[in-house]
């Protein structure tokens, strides 16, 4: 038989966790917590209650907060990376038919945005970290990901002024669309009045008509969707291809 000391993260490793520690599993603790908590729950204090140690003891493993922080975009970025290579998207050497790279940059898009669903509370670091650390200090997955979405665009015939516009548009997108989706709009879910649900009796209605008005569609997902409508629009028209 398996002890639940052993077999199961957080409060329940009890004294001398420590030793079993991994940053494999300091990232994977710290993902459940801001799952279940939010990221402003998460501190080095909290985390090491959620594992039964000392904060002091995951310091080897992640030297601040923000290098927790980068390690969550990490967790996040394998975790896309592994659904990817269940199906993975489909590349075309150059002097082959050139890849439908509209096809394969919606499929990437759309695995984010599933790998955000199951963890909307940690959707935000995609785009803070990224706009705070520079291109070259992200994480292996993270650059990775870059290259896979500049490979598609570079076989499709993009040049590279052309591969970097795009590629900022579509990361501007995808990480966009899904952060505004997924973010918190409902003020009381357990509110069965629409109203108050949605706080509308905090919004002056003269000052913020239109906001107002909104709000119960804004309230609903777009899901993914919205996200392939809106990629599909943005796509359309691409400089930098030749041919």
């Amino acid at each position: 038989m398996t002890n639940d000391s052993e077999s199961t993260p957080g409060r329940r490793a009890g004294r001398g966790g420590h030793a079993r520690l991994s940053r494999e599993r300091v990232l994977a603790a710290a993902l459940e917590l801001v799952d279940r908590e939010g990221l402003s729950a998460l501190s080095m204090r909290s985390l090491g209650a959620e594992l039964g140690v000392e904060a002091m003891s995951l310091y080897r493993y992640a030297p601040g907060k923000d290098a927790l922080l980068d390690g969550l975009v990490e967790v996040l970025y394998l975790q896309l990376e592994g659904r990817l290579a269940e199906a993975p998207v489909q590349r075309a050497p150059p002097a082959a038919e050139r890849p439908d790279w509209r096809a394969g940059l919606r499929r990437i898009a759309l695995t984010t945005y599933d790998v955000c669903v199951d963890h909307p509370q940690a959707v935000p670091l995609l785009s803070t970290r990224m706009m705070a650390v520079p291109l070259a200090r992200r994480s292996p997955a993270v650059l990775r990901d870059h290259e896979r979405v500049l490979g598609l665009l570079r076989d499709a015939g993009f040049d590279a002024a052309g591969s970097a516009a795009v590629f900022r548009a579509f990361t501007a997108w995808a990480l966009g669309y899904t952060w505004v989706d997924l973010s918190a709009t409902v003020d009381d879910p357990e509110e069965p009045d629409p109203t108050f649900r949605l706080g509308l009796h905090r919004m002056p209605p003269r000052e913020l008509p239109r906001l107002r008005e909104t709000a119960p569609a804004l309230a609903e997902r777009g899901g993914p969707e919205g996200l392939v409508a809106g990629l599909d629009a943005l796509l359309g028209r691409s400089p930098g291809v030749s041919g």
